[in-house]
């Protein structure tokens, strides 16, 4: 194959957008999954790639037929998936655990972990059945796959659940020559984390800024993993910046 086939979810922006640009530099052909047409069609306008090589369909990856249309018109336009990336997500507000309502539980988890559970069992199908057989899925975890932040009960559930859903798509996946691993994430410097740099709630209460890192280095691990031949997998992997509070958390 001269070139590979990749789909990432979320890509209007942050770590999507940061990982997309980084797979068609290097000369994959990328379907870009998001809710909005504008971010999508902004993310590959940025990348300079030529029309043939991008594919954006604006997606709800809480809905099955959104879904299932999202694999369709990869197929039909580029024949093969080789790389998911599951990165879209949401958080809720930081508010008390007993003051979250339903709806916000809800969002958080249908778009983190139905979400990905949905888009992997749509790859499943086409990657089995596909010439060469197989592919890479790549899940979006978090430091909160490992430790909470105050008030964060949806968001570090759901990371916490993905770390299963990786496991279960590693072992489900071997027949099928399918390889799935995790990339757990701190402090990328997105729009969703540049709080982070004015203050956030630690452990013991207080409200301390926090170091971020490009998420162009998120980027360059992704594709690292998406590059390794099927026979070898990068199964869990921390990018993060360097001194934010993980190591030594709480």
């Amino acid at each position: 194959m001269t070139s590979k086939v990749a789909m990432v979810t979320g890509a209007g922006s942050g770590v999507g957008r940061a990982v997309t640009l980084a797979f068609l530099k290097d000369d994959y052909k990328v379907v870009l999954a998001g809710r909005r047409q504008d971010a999508l069609a902004e993310t590959i306008q940025l990348s300079g790639a030529p029309s043939d090589q991008a594919l954006a369909v604006p997606t709800d990856v809480t809905d099955p037929k959104s879904v299932r249309a999202l694999f369709d018109a990869a197929k039909a336009r580029f024949g093969r998936l080789d790389v998911l990336f599951n990165n879209a997500g949401v958080s809720a507000p930081g508010v008390p655990l007993e003051e979250l309502t339903f709806e916000q539980w809800k969002a958080v988890v249908d778009t983190n972990l139905t979400g990905p559970f949905l888009c992997t069992q749509e790859a499943f199908r086409i990657m089995k059945d596909q010439d060469p057989q197989g592919g890479r899925i790549i899940n979006n975890g978090s430091i909160s796959a490992h430790v909470p932040r105050p008030n964060s009960a949806p968001y570090t559930a759901t990371k916490h659940a993905i770390t299963g859903l990786t496991r279960s798509t590693s072992l489900d996946g071997r027949k099928y020559n399918i390889a799935c691993g995790q990339v757990d994430i701190g402090n990328a410097a997105t729009d969703m984390a540049s709080k982070m740099a004015k203050g956030v709630p630690q452990a013991d209460g207080s409200i301390k800024p926090e170091p971020l890192m490009d998420a162009a280095h998120v980027a360059s691990t992704v594709l690292m993993m998406a590059g390794l031949p099927l026979d070898a997998n990068v199964q869990f992997v921390t990018v993060m910046a360097t001194n934010m509070p993980f190591i030594g958390r709480g």
